[in-house]
């Protein structure tokens, strides 16, 4: 499914004509990609907001600032049931969070379209919605009707105030966390804090300013900057300081800043602060964490103790058998190691792993791709005078 002519076969592409589509990168003609907080659904593309550090450099279509769309938003959800990967009332779902914004004008009716019709199907998946637009009193009341679905909406907010870097402001982000929060009734408001990066939006105010907007959500979710090459030219490009010397597979958070940040939160008026965005998102339901983060215990230092309980009550090692029974259908997984934080193997690429991980709600890592230590999951810079054994 990788290719235009491979999809082409499973869905009408509409609006941008077949010849446009070539011409795209092919993760991006795919509107369908599994990521770590769920099975992602982007069939809407372009956005106007321009902030340097987007992911959309990645795909090469920063310069599409007017959202198209691939097809039409009832193909797009049956697309997405029927994926290989979608398992109905358990595969956590994220909707326009790779190449637009859910929020803007022109694609918000898309995203109602969407949550309106998996709600109607009486799916109990969870469904992330990421802005840091502009979300309004009847938007609330809109996501409130919702029944079925676990609807989290996670507004966006980083307090960095040069326009170069981010052109809308953050302004706008805390007025929609607040109206959100306030009207929330069926679903649940996280404070999303991010991208934090060391001497643009760490310092002191910032972090006590973040503190008293986490007020208004149910959990407070915190992480640094993914900084890749594609991102790196543009800074270099438009002449913006660079925020690293270094770009890493992995987002890149410090352990000072982190430990700065978790320390003043401990402390004083905010809401439950989370490393992992499933892991607040979760806690936000009342629900034990998809991802299983739990084996893992220095990412679960800082959660609040009924959430401990709730993730203990559930977290089960699973067996080699069972892996092997249910990667069959996958790929081939190879050199399987069994651990108390996770299972490490061979053979399985992200997204065939994020489905293991789902379904057993338990960590799967890649050998060659070690999650080391007290890391988190995060890059290796800012963290190399901490212990480097890992599991």
């Amino acid at each position: 499914m990788g290719t235009i002519n491979q999809l082409s076969t499973l869905i009408k592409i509409s609006t941008i004509e077949k010849q446009s589509a070539l011409s795209l990168h092919p993760e991006l003609v795919n509107p369908i990609e599994y990521r770590k907080s769920g099975l992602s659904l982007n069939h809407i593309i372009g956005c106007p907001l321009d902030c340097a550090y987007c992911v959309r450099h990645i795909f090469d279509n920063f310069q599409m600032r007017k959202p198209q769309m691939l097809l039409p938003d009832a193909d797009a959800v049956e697309y997405l049931i029927s994926h290989s990967y979608f398992v109905p009332n358990q595969t956590p779902l994220q909707i326009f969070n790779r190449a637009t914004d859910p929020f803007l004008r022109e694609v918000k009716p898309h995203t109602f379209a969407v949550l309106e019709d998996l709600d109607a199907r009486g799916l109990r998946n969870h469904v992330l919605v990421i802005t840091r637009y502009q979300v309004t009193r009847e938007d609330c009341a809109r996501l409130n009707s919702l029944s079925s679905i676990k609807v989290t909406l996670l507004i966006t907010y980083s307090g960095i105030a040069d326009n170069r870097i981010e052109p809308i402001s953050s302004a706008i982000a805390a007025k929609s966390l607040a109206t959100a929060y306030k009207y929330a009734d069926r679903y649940r408001v996280i404070f999303y804090w991010r991208p934090i990066i060391p001497g643009l939006n760490d310092s002191d105010e910032h972090i006590q300013r973040a503190k008293e907007i986490s007020l208004c959500a149910h959990a407070t979710v915190f992480t640094g900057l993914f900084y890749r090459d594609e991102i790196k030219k543009y800074y270099q490009s438009v002449g913006l300081p660079e925020p690293y010397t270094e770009i890493a597979r992995r987002k890149i958070l410090p352990s000072l800043t982190e430990n700065r940040i978790v320390q003043a939160f401990s402390t004083g008026n905010a809401s439950p602060l989370f490393r992992k965005t499933s892991c607040g998102v979760c806690y936000a339901h009342a629900v034990p964490d998809y991802n299983g983060h739990y084996g893992i215990r220095e990412v679960c230092d800082i959660c609040p103790p009924e959430q401990l309980t709730r993730c203990a009550d559930v977290h089960r090692i699973p067996k080699l058998d069972e892996i092997s029974s249910l990667a069959k259908g996958i790929g081939k997984a190879k050199n399987v190691k069994i651990t108390q934080r996770s299972v490490i193997l061979e053979g399985l690429n992200e997204q065939q792993r994020y489905f293991l991980q789902h379904a057993f709600a338990f960590q799967f890592h890649d050998v060659a791709k070690p999650h080391r230590i007290r890391r988190h999951g995060r890059a290796e810079i800012g963290w190399e005078h901490v212990d480097p054994n890992h599991f």
